[in-house]
């Protein structure tokens, strides 16, 4: 029983909490009912009521002749404001019944939350695949005020053969990103990542990918298809293409082969001497500019380096902006290299592809994973041609980069495959960031 008022205590003080503005519109209430009172009572020249005040006063000239004016009146203000506290809890109470009759999380919690992830930076990530929507997993825990920047180069699976057979642009890489960023994020990724196993042409089709190719016909492009559906599904955030072009990539390769499509190009089994893409210099979305340009903090990556991260960068308003851009920035690398596209790499050779395409500096610092992964991981990636990236301190400070090393790495026991930690990564981030003059 004491535990239950405790507790009922602990929540009526919560919203009192700096931030909720509580307090002022239980201010403006009190000062409402009583003008209103006072506005009656001069309303009918107070004679219906003259009796009734002549007799509240003799009451309490009685009390406090009964009990001292220190001690009643401060006990009539606290007993008052009791009674106006709990008013106002009760009708919170039926407005949260309402809101939340599931009651999972209390509205005032929901409420603090919501304030304190709105006051949050503004944070521009920029990348692809499933390690862009594994850090903004994380980092939707400190910022309402995210805006992740998508490639749209992708060109296999459900994504590519949308792209073939309607027109659209891959909508994969903002699928995965707008589930990341959901409040019921468990449930929307299983939606999203639902794929139908029968029917004549939705056999492979994820069911996020059909959503967002709809949306794109009704809205009339991906970007409104995008915002209509983080409106239509509350996410925290801003889901951006870094394009509307219809970009397809190409790569040479060390032997001269000229490898065309983002999803050939791993497959090549070759070292990547140039990147590019068709059409070349393709024009940046506008939004997305005009995010870099407001952003408080900028992070690239984690993601596969030319098929994920640098066909951002293929458009050339993205990395003026980002290379303008006075705040801090930084590059999360890759823990391990990938076959067909960095094999052999350290994390200086991650930095000057980055560096080569951009042809000028877009961040002042990268964050590498500490520890190497056990040896079953080790095995079961040497089998696949894959090794930890190597850190070689000497190069990447020869490049003007400052290193950021933390235990970023979640490893999967029973698969042996290695990835970012969301939590432990956005962690680290938002650490390095406040620990940064902007």
């Amino acid at each position: 029983m004491r535990k239950k008022s405790s507790y009922k205590v602990n929540r009526l003080f919560k919203w009192l909490s700096p931030g909720l503005f509580v307090k002022r519109w239980l201010l403006i209430s009190t000062t409402g009912l009583l003008l209103t009172i006072l506005g009656g009572a001069i309303w009918v020249k107070l004679t219906p009521i003259y009796r009734i005040l002549s007799a509240v006063s003799r009451f309490f000239d009685f009390i406090t002749d009964v009990i001292p004016n220190y001690i009643s009146g401060p006990l009539v203000i606290v007993v008052g404001l009791l009674l106006v506290l709990w008013g106002q809890s009760r009708t919170v109470g039926s407005i949260t019944d309402v809101l939340l009759p599931d009651r999972d999380e209390e509205l005032v919690d929901k409420l603090l939350a919501h304030r304190r992830l709105n006051k949050g930076p503004k944070i521009v990530v920029l990348g692809g695949g499933t390690g862009l929507s594994t850090l903004l997993r994380g980092l939707k825990e400190y910022s309402n005020n995210i805006t992740a920047i998508v490639t749209v180069a992708d060109d296999g699976g459900s994504s590519g053969r949308l792209r073939r057979e309607i027109g659209v642009l891959p909508p994969g890489d903002i699928r995965n990103c707008i589930a990341a960023l959901a409040d019921e994020e468990k449930l929307l990724t299983e939606l999203f990542q639902y794929r139908f196993e029968a029917g004549d042409g939705l056999t492979g089709h994820s069911f996020g990918n059909l959503f967002l190719t709809a949306m794109s016909e009704i809205t009339g492009d991906l970007e409104q298809a995008v915002t209509a559906s983080s409106q239509v599904l509350a996410i925290r955030g801003t889901v951006l293409p870094a394009t509307l072009s219809d970009v397809r990539l190409w790569a040479r390769m060390e032997d001269g082969r000229i490898i065309e499509g983002e999803s050939n190009i791993p497959k090549a089994q070759g070292k990547i001497q140039q990147i590019g893409c068709n059409p070349p210099n393709p024009p940046a979305l506008p939004s997305a500019i005009a995010a870099i340009q407001e952003a408080d903090y900028i992070i690239i990556g984690p993601g596969s380096l030319y098929t994920s991260i640098i066909p951002n960068l293929l458009v050339p308003e993205i990395c003026d902006a980002i290379a303008q851009a006075e705040v801090p920035r930084i590059y999360v690398c890759n823990i391990m290299t990938q076959p067909g596209e960095t094999e052999g790499y350290t994390v200086a050779e991650h930095i000057q592809a980055i560096d080569q395409i951009a042809q000028q500096k877009l961040f002042d610092a990268v964050m590498v994973h500490r520890r190497s992964p056990s040896p079953k991981t080790l095995r079961r990636y040497a089998d696949d041609r894959s090794h930890p990236v190597y850190v070689d301190r000497e190069a990447i400070a020869s490049l003007g980069r400052r290193i950021v090393i933390a235990n970023i790495m979640e490893e999967d026991p029973e698969t042996g495959y290695v990835r970012h930690d969301s939590v432990r990564l956005a962690r680290v981030l938002l650490r390095w960031y406040s620990g940064n003059p902007h």
